[in-house]
């Protein structure tokens, strides 16, 4: 029997009840944090409810998990399928995705790799990330937690413990009233929010930090960055000082969650004249079309959601 509220999650294969979805209490991925984890997002379009970019979200799924030694237990066009179908029998819109790989038996000692790999799959309806009416500009401070370098921990991997880093300046921009933290590399440049790449716009020319700054490669980054592009404003990955961010003309967060999301202060900066800014305006005008589907030239970013058949439905082998 399905849960009051409708809600299933997919776990290895099926789909459950909302309230019967567990994990034991000792599993290697809650003590150890060893997890990977991706998220996603569903729309409504013109041509029915689609996922964005799924491909690319679920092959970055699978290469964090292979960067710390989580044999995938299904292939990356079954984790899509088990995808489709988690969004199709939720039927939530807008909807945000979280599939989760994780040592969910238990197995507790750092170095254990012989704990049982699981994927989960659940759907939560998506809110505005960094808050209602935060289209029209966010305050983020500079936090005091520095983003680990990619020689401690891998930034090209979407893992669960590296977010701690995140929590941690989230919560602090958070107690001193800001809406969002900017962390720096661990030689001082800029490189993301805590759950989004950071973007400035100086004399018309779209600046972003790139993997020098220990960045993780965001699907929406990468989605803006052709946007951008596709526009014929220039664009350049490099490393981007404090200094360079405070006296920008423009700046936004792009993440999936957060979507796109202009910065109208750093600390106590105003960034511009106005938020948001006429070339982050010009790209969060095609970005938000791509996600309803009406720009051709990006349709291959959306993914059909095909109805789930009833035997899926109603749990039956």
């Amino acid at each position: 029997m399905m849960a009051a509220d409708g809600k299933k999650i997919w776990m290895d294969g099926r789909l459950v009840d909302f309230d019967d979805a567990y994990v034991h209490v000792l599993s290697h991925t809650l003590h150890y944090g060893v997890g990977v984890f991706e998220g996603i997002r569903a729309y409504s379009t013109s041509k029915g409810p689609a996922i964005f970019r799924l491909k690319e979200h679920v092959d970055r799924l699978c290469t964090s998990a292979k960067f710390y030694h989580m044999p995938m237990p299904f292939t990356a066009p079954e984790v899509e399928q088990a995808i489709l179908e988690t969004q199709a029998a939720n039927g939530i819109l807008p909807s945000y995705i979280r599939p989760l790989v994780y040592r969910g038996e238990p197995a507790l000692g750092v170095k254990n790799l012989k704990g049982r790999v699981s994927l989960a799959i659940g759907v939560i309806p998506a809110k505005k990330y960094l808050g209602e009416g935060s289209e029209a500009g966010v305050r983020a401070k500079i936090s005091p937690f520095r983003k680990p370098s990619s020689e401690s921990i891998p930034s090209f991997a979407k893992a669960s413990g590296n977010y701690l880093n995140s929590y941690l300046a989230g919560a602090d921009a958070s107690k001193d009233g800001y809406d969002e933290a900017i962390l720096l590399d661990s030689r001082g440049f800029v490189a993301e929010g805590t759950g989004e790449n950071v973007f400035m716009v100086r004399n018309g020319t779209v600046y972003t930090p790139g993997l020098d700054s220990d960045i993780l490669l965001g699907i929406t980054r990468d989605s803006v960055l052709r946007i951008a592009s596709d526009l014929g404003l220039p664009v350049v990955e490099k490393q981007l000082s404090v200094n360079e961010l405070i006296s920008s003309d423009e700046a936004f967060f792009t993440g999936t969650f957060a979507e796109i999301v202009p910065i109208k202060e750093v600390g106590h900066y105003p960034i511009g004249t106005r938020t948001p800014g006429p070339i982050t305006r010009s790209i969060m005008d095609v970005f938000f079309r791509v996600l309803k589907g009406e720009v051709p030239q990006y349709e291959g970013w959306l993914t059909p959601v095909p109805p789930l058949p009833e035997v899926a439905l109603s749990g039956q082998p």
